[in-house]
């Protein structure tokens, strides 16, 4: 018990809420400033929505931090991030499956993947950022293809040179691509939000059981 009132008191920090946030900027950031502008990755119609997904994570990291000890406050980020997480993992799984039938040649199985995207709640974030959110690849295409007139420094050569077979955690051992490695982080956080939510939910369901007394000793 002592473990869950552990996790369960850092809901009442804003780190943990910062933390979420950080994380979710930070693999937003690298897919478009270092996949997309510089080894000229172009995001496909599945990744804008998984690019979507990692903001709602922000978004619930930005509304917890806001006041860590407000249960509205709490709830309502909990409820976005959990929707993030869920989201993401339900475009990931898509992404695995549009990249299994693109690479074994079935043309099929290449469905989902348009240049106009319909997000979430009708939000047009392809017109308002388009740089970011506009699909200009194709679903299964997650190799660098970098245009002709480009001059590359000796650290994008070797960069692009390193995905020119596709995206992979390990490039060199072609270990875990790059939608499989979505999924993975979007299940991690699943799995660590659903933990702080359970043991927040059993404190404060504790709590409410106390006695009086034993509440004010």
């Amino acid at each position: 018990m002592k473990f869950i009132k552990k996790i369960a008191a850092l809901q009442d920090h804003r780190i943990m809420w910062i933390l979420l946030f950080l994380i979710a900027l930070a693999l937003e950031q690298v897919a478009y400033q270092i996949f997309q502008k510089w080894l000229y990755m172009r995001p496909c119609e599945q990744c804008v929505y998984i690019r979507f997904s990692m903001v709602c994570l922000m978004i619930a990291g930005v509304i917890g931090a806001i006041n860590a000890k407000s249960i509205v406050l709490k709830v309502i980020a909990y409820i976005i991030a959990i929707y993030g997480t869920v989201k993401g993992i339900g475009f990931s799984l898509k992404l695995i499956k549009i990249g299994e039938a693109f690479r074994s040649g079935d043309p099929f199985g290449v469905q989902g993947c348009s240049s106009t995207p319909s997000f979430p709640f009708g939000l047009p974030l392809h017109e308002w950022f388009p740089s970011t959110f506009l699909p200009t690849g194709d679903c299964g295409v997650d190799y660098p293809i970098v245009p002709e007139d480009a001059v590359l420094s000796s650290t994008q050569k070797y960069l692009v040179d390193l995905y020119k077979d596709g995206w992979y955690l390990i490039p060199s051992k072609h270990f875990m691509n790059m939608e499989q490695s979505t999924l993975l982080a979007f299940s991690t956080i699943l799995l660590a939000i659903l933990m702080f939510l359970v043991c927040w939910i059993i404190v404060e369901v504790k709590k409410k059981g106390q006695p009086k007394q034993e509440k004010e000793a």
